[in-house]
């Protein structure tokens, strides 16, 4: 049985029920998940593909899982894409993008393989190509279709992945993670007429202050609102006010010189300021919307029950703009056809601790306004019993957001607590919050700020409550979302 066969029979026997899995944030029917892959719109649906260990609960061989949805909001699960079977990706079929063309959905990932050299195990990483019709996928007789030896020779060939791929009026471009044999990272860009034959073009990108980390993974460059947005994902980094983990995802906002196939940025910032983010990648909706989905985990951070047989999960698919040189997030509006049940609170005391009818539940949009009052700490406490409760807080007086799942069930040595500095003025607090069963997501301000959590408590917490020190005056909109 070939290695693709193999991993669907393996899924089909030992997938886990609907009930055991998050409602509406994709995860694996069974097994590990990390980086999306492949976010891209074909034959009218966004398909969405996934780094896919469907053996084990942790990372291992990578596979590309794969899905669909019409609204992105309820996916379907389709067979798996690729499986590590060739030479030239036996090691792993690692990230990368996918892009329509007229020749069908063509799939651009990173095939790792290993070669003894001088008596040591050498690693290579090359960008390869496969072809489809959105539902199975060939990869094409020409792999590698990009070898690190097209870069100039101080240019790492262990270190060359994640390739995101793009369609401009004179070809095709593509943007890989890289970095230099002393270390530093950057990104590199690549030309083609016609998504097989590729050359070299320039680095695109590169980290001039030694501040960003040692490699750059899953790169993704767009156009938005008028300015050019680089995402990237950084590994190594040393920990700051702004930038928290050790592998972060940033935003760099600023020109692109087309001339010099150069990007000079100008803003640098985290796009997530919670616990679990990492790896995000775009794509443009047939409306329009610019599109990110990224990895609902922290590498160092996995808080996974051990008895669960499925590990980790995407976000909630957000749609991106720029104002005053900064992004704002919002949830894809799509997930408003699912709400049901609204409950509605106007102008609420707040004070002491306090909890609201229909105010409860783990699979919900709720949004908090506080319109006035005078208060130092304000709280919201989900998944919530009398045992366990996650935390978020508004520390006025200090001018920092806090997170807090230590009283989650987690019953791992993992990061538990994060502090943030808010960073735009705030007069006025909104808060959106989606949960999802297992998760948080908060959308502070419109999109601001924005911060997303897991947590693996038992589902009977379901409990919602409202902590002041002081005395706040709420509005308080809350929806049930119903997926099935």
């Amino acid at each position: 049985m070939d290695k693709l066969k193999k991993a669907d029979a393996y899924i089909e026997k030992n997938k886990l029920s609907s009930k055991e899995l998050p409602e509406f944030h994709v995860a694996p029917q069974i097994g590990w998940i990390n980086d999306p892959n492949g976010f891209s719109y074909y034959n009218g649906k966004a398909h969405l593909f996934y780094q896919f260990h469907p053996y084990g609960k942790e990372w291992g061989p990578m596979h590309w899982g794969h899905c669909v949805s019409s609204d992105l909001i309820k996916w379907e699960y389709c067979p798996v894409a690729l499986a590590p079977d060739m030479d030239y990706d036996v090691d792993g079929c690692f990230s990368g993008s996918a892009i329509a063309t007229d020749k069908g959905h063509m799939l651009v990932y990173t095939g790792v393989s290993h070669e003894e050299i001088n008596g040591e195990r050498q690693e290579f990483q090359n960008q390869c190509i496969a072809l489809g019709d959105g539902k199975s996928y060939k990869k094409i007789e020409k792999n590698p279709v990009i070898t690190g030896d097209m870069m100039p020779e101080n240019f790492s060939r262990e270190h060359f992945r994640d390739p995101k791929v793009w369609k401009e009026d004179d070809g095709y471009y593509l943007v890989a993670g890289n970095k230099t044999s002393d270390g530093k990272p950057h990104v590199v860009l690549f030309y083609s007429e016609n998504m097989y034959d590729w050359k070299y073009v320039s680095v695109l990108a590169e980290d001039n202050t030694g501040k960003y980390g040692t490699m750059w993974e899953c790169p993704d460059f767009f156009e938005l609102d008028k300015r050019h947005v680089l995402i990237a994902s950084p590994q190594d980094m040393c920990a700051d006010e702004e930038f928290h983990n050790g592998n972060n995802s940033v935003c760099f906002i600023g020109d692109y010189d087309r001339k010099q196939h150069k990007f000079n940025y100008d803003e640098v910032y985290a796009l997530d300021d919670g616990i679990d983010f990492y790896a995000p990648q775009t794509t443009l909706t047939p409306d329009g919307r610019r599109v990110m989905i990224g990895w609902m985990q922290s590498w160092d951070s996995n808080i996974r029950p051990e008895g669960q047989k499925w590990s980790s999960m995407m976000i909630l698919p957000r749609e991106l703009k720029v104002k005053d040189g900064k992004i704002l997030q919002s949830p894809v509006r799509e997930i408003e056809n699912y709400h049901r049940n609204g409950v509605r609170y106007e102008k609420q005391e707040v004070e002491g601790t306090c909890r609201f009818d229909g105010i409860k539940g783990r699979v919900l949009d709720m949004t908090v306004e506080i319109a006035g009052g005078d208060f130092r700490e304000f709280t919201i406490s989900v998944a919530q019993n009398e045992q366990f409760h996650t935390d978020f807080s508004i520390l006025q007086h200090k001018n920092r957001i806090e997170i807090d799942r230590t009283y989650s069930g987690m019953v791992r040595d993992a990061n538990a607590i994060r502090r943030i500095k808010v960073k735009s003025p705030c007069k006025k607090w909104k808060l959106r919050i989606i949960l999802d069963k297992y998760s948080m997501e908060v959308f502070l301000n419109d999109g601001q700020q924005v911060f997303s959590t897991t947590f693996y408590t038992s589902l009977e917490a379901d409990q919602i409550s409202f902590v002041c020190d002081g005395k706040a005056i709420v509005n308080l909109e809350k929806y049930d979302i119903v997926v099935a």
